[in-house]
């Protein structure tokens, strides 16, 4: 029983036929235990939070760029609708103005074609050619920089039908000659378009006088 106690542990005592084992000290186990538990649990509670704020990070990074893809698309079709409303007005004021340089150059009834068909009619007549020469050129009234590209008229209706009155001038380049042109035109509803009732020419250089072009009256 001496040998037996004072044996070390794991050896074997002779001739008995028995083994001493070591007894785990109780000391030992509990602090490894305790160990083992705290780092389970830490473990859990690091894993908690983590994966918990990563989740939240993900979603609120998707609301994000939800919000802000919102808000480009919004600013991107109020800059398309901005772009055609511009393009639009540009489209209305340049057929506004094709239509009025349409109506003002090849319109029977606009002042400028009825000025320029009187003024071929003086250039082609005789007496005019007679008294002006073979070049004459024809101007309007003067505006304010010095240009003569205003042809004075004037519109009124009679019996329900309209007239319109001009009144421009014409030179001899060689003669030198002056004379101021009276064109009256009327509307022909059957046409459609202004006739000329008359046109005649009174020189203004000496000796005065005046010449009858036409007269349809």
């Amino acid at each position: 029983l001496g040998r037996w106690l004072l044996a070390p542990a794991g050896r074997a005592l002779p001739g008995s036929g028995l083994c001493l084992r070591a007894r785990p000290q109780a000391g030992s186990s509990l602090r490894a235990a305790r160990q083992s538990i705290g780092t389970r649990a830490g473990g859990l509670r690091a894993e908690r939070p983590g994966d918990g704020s990563k989740y939240v990070s993900v979603q609120s990074g998707r609301s994000e760029g939800t919000a802000l893809s919102a808000a480009q698309k919004v600013k991107e079709a109020g800059r398309d609708f901005t772009y055609f409303i511009v393009v639009l007005v540009g489209i209305s004021v340049t057929g506004g103005l094709f239509y009025v340089i349409f109506k003002e150059l090849f319109s029977s009834s606009s002042p400028s074609k009825i000025y320029g068909d009187a003024l071929e009619k003086c250039r082609s007549h005789p007496e005019i050619i007679g008294v002006f020469g073979e070049s004459i050129k024809g101007y309007g009234e003067a505006t304010r920089r010095g240009r003569r590209q205003f042809v004075s008229h004037i519109e009124y209706v009679k019996d329900g039908l309209k007239y319109m009155r001009l009144k421009f001038y014409i030179e001899g380049f060689e003669s030198g000659k002056q004379g101021t042109v009276h064109v009256e035109v009327k509307e022909n509803p059957e046409k459609g378009r202004f006739e000329v009732r008359y046109i005649f020419v009174d020189v203004d250089t000496y000796p005065r006088r005046t010449i009858v072009v036409e007269d349809n009256r």
